[in-house]
């Protein structure tokens, strides 16, 4: 599995796709800067970036479970010096890769950040941590986003 993990990596196409996976993850990281999250390190230079939610005063797991219902897929983090315990985070990981694969690019990723913000900033006005009918609509427009770009060619 090693040798061919290794080979594929050598060859050409996989540059080019180790390329995009770093430019969308830019892409996605300075979309949620500019709806004001933090980014851990300011930004990122590889495959993922880490969120500090304390800004807009979220809860990792919080914001993870809403991401999820609204079809995004993201992993409560714990960050530098985390104050909450590790079941509940004051951040997300975010990464690329899978979504790079399908076939997005640097505007699908502006996108990704926008319908994120749009998750979280509704959350984070919801006493509850719940945001049902952003959440739905998001859900919609992941639908129909990752419609165009199929895992499987037909």
């Amino acid at each position: 599995a090693k040798a061919v993990a290794f080979a594929e990596a050598l060859r050409p196409d996989f540059k080019v796709y180790a390329r995009n996976v770093v430019e969308n993850a830019r892409a996605l990281a300075e979309t949620l800067k500019a709806a004001g999250f933090d980014i851990v390190s300011g930004g990122t230079d590889n495959h993922l970036m880490l969120v500090d939610l304390r800004p807009k005063q979220l809860k990792g797991n919080v914001s993870e479970k809403a991401l999820v219902r609204a079809g995004l897929t993201c992993n409560k983090n714990g960050i530098p010096y985390d104050p909450e315990k590790p079941m509940v985070t004051s951040g997300i990981r975010l990464g690329t890769p899978a979504c790079t694969t399908r076939g997005f690019g640097i505007a699908e990723f502006r996108q990704v950040g926008q319908l994120i913000a749009e998750v979280l900033d509704a959350v984070a006005q919801s006493p509850d941590g719940e945001a049902p009918l952003v959440e739905a609509a998001v859900k919609q427009k992941v639908h129909d986003l990752t419609r165009r770009f199929p895992i499987y060619a037909n």
